[in-house]
């Protein structure tokens, strides 16, 4: 007979063991067998690996589970409302192929619906393609969407296309190593703050990124090319905007939109209609960017103003400044900008102009007027009309001007990847 103390130590060992949870499952779905009912029968935490194969399926995910895809299966809507709706917190997906949403802009269909609550939802190492929206992201916070490959519907106009993710009244996503493209914009983020967005490639769409309303926000490494615009950031604060390459957009690489407070750093802009689009702009620090070949290195506009504007190199762009002001505006007072159509001397070789760089002066606006007269700008003739405008201020007009410009730029040259394949835009 077993004493009372070995008898309390089998009572405690029970007790531990029926309060621990249940090992998770993995559970194996082959094709002809019924996804949804999978996943309705498995337990929370489990994992749903779904074999090679297609499903045709709209299936809805309301626990915390893994949907896990095996050598890439094929999701397909059939064409009808979402081909994945995700409404419980803790979900991941990847490895799937998923395709075919409905097309109605009204129910915002889209491959992957990440509803309201759905927090934490990782999104990984999938292909979504043709879907009206391939994510849709509404009040979800912690979302992880990384290394996905999304492409929209390409054989429609881009107004009746949705978005590639559409990010909206979140917090904390991760946007993450995606290539998007054939969409209508191929990140649309709205109201979502304190999020990452780095190393995606966005292309062949409206716009690379339309964002709006939204603060403390990181974007890095992204390439935006091939779009009519590049990366639009309108009515936001606290940005940090480094390192990106926006080229071979038909209108803007980075257009800066009413911003507040943020930095704009170490960014490649090149080959676009405008470089930099900047409107309503206050208290941004614009620093260490190559602005090369565009046909407007910068559009200044809407009294943009009280901005730390350092270090900058503006090469070869056909107008370096397109500016509207009723005053001058002052860029470059600590350490100067470069500026590859400056014309002025460097008498004690400390690397800095001996005159300021105006931009828009008498002969810039000339030349806007009159290309064929660039055959002569480095005539004395010019030179010598250029020498008249700051002279005689009756000739001139506000202007972008930097008191220091440097003879060399400030930052090595910097490659950016092309892409041959013309814009639909």
């Amino acid at each position: 007979m077993k004493s009372p103390l070995a008898l309390a130590a089998v009572a405690m060992a029970l007790a531990l063991w029926t309060a621990l949870p249940a090992a998770a499952a993995t559970v194996q779905v082959r094709p002809g067998q019924d996804l949804q009912a999978a996943i309705t029968a498995a337990a929370p935490g489990d994992t749903v690996e779904v074999q090679r194969g297609f499903f045709r399926v709209n299936l809805r995910i309301d626990k915390q589970l893994t949907l896990r895809g095996i050598d890439r299966p094929t999701l397909s809507g059939g064409q009808t409302g979402d081909t994945i709706r995700v409404t419980a917190p803790d979900v991941v997906i990847e490895g799937l192929i998923v395709r075919d949403s409905g097309t109605s802009l009204k129910d915002q269909n889209a491959g992957i619906y990440i509803y309201p609550g759905a927090h934490r939802a990782v999104v990984r190492h999938n292909d979504l393609t043709y879907n009206l929206f391939g994510l849709w992201i509404e009040k979800a916070n912690d979302v992880q969407v990384l290394h996905n490959t999304i492409t929209g519907l390409r054989d429609v106009n881009s107004s009746q296309r949705g978005n590639g993710v559409q990010l909206y009244n979140t917090t904390g996503a991760r946007i993450e190593g995606n290539h998007i493209s054939f969409v209508r914009d191929a990140l649309y983020v709205d109201v979502s703050h304190h999020a990452v967005f780095r190393g995606n490639r966005l292309h062949h769409s409206r716009y690379g990124t339309h964002y709006m309303n939204s603060y403390y926000n990181l974007w890095e490494d992204n390439d935006t090319y091939l779009n009519r615009g590049g990366l639009a950031l309108m009515e936001v604060r606290d940005q940090v905007v480094r390192n990106n390459r926006a080229w071979g957009n038909s209108d803007h690489g980075i257009m800066l939109r009413t911003l507040q407070d943020s930095v704009i750093e170490n960014n490649v802009v090149a080959e676009n209609s405008r470089g930099f689009f900047i409107y309503d702009v206050e208290y941004i620090t614009l620093r260490g960017n190559l602005v090369t070949r565009n046909t407007v290195g910068v559009h200044l506009s809407a009294g943009s103003k009280n901005n730390k504007v350092e270090g900058n190199d503006f090469i070869g762009n056909r107008e370096q400044v397109r500016y509207v002001g009723a005053r001058d505006e002052r860029w470059g007072t600590e350490g100067g900008n470069h500026w590859s159509n400056y014309l002025g001397w460097d008498r004690d070789g400390n690397g800095v102009g001996d005159v300021p760089y105006e931009a828009n002066d008498m002969v810039d606006r000339l030349t806007w007027r009159h290309p064929a007269i660039k055959l002569l700008l480095a005539s004395p003739a010019v030179q010598a009309l250029r020498l008249v405008g700051q002279q005689f201020p009756v000739l001139r007009v506000p202007t972008v001007v930097d008191p220091k410009p440097r003879m060399q730029p400030n930052q090595p040259q910097r490659n950016f990847q092309r892409d041959t394949q013309p814009s639909p835009h």
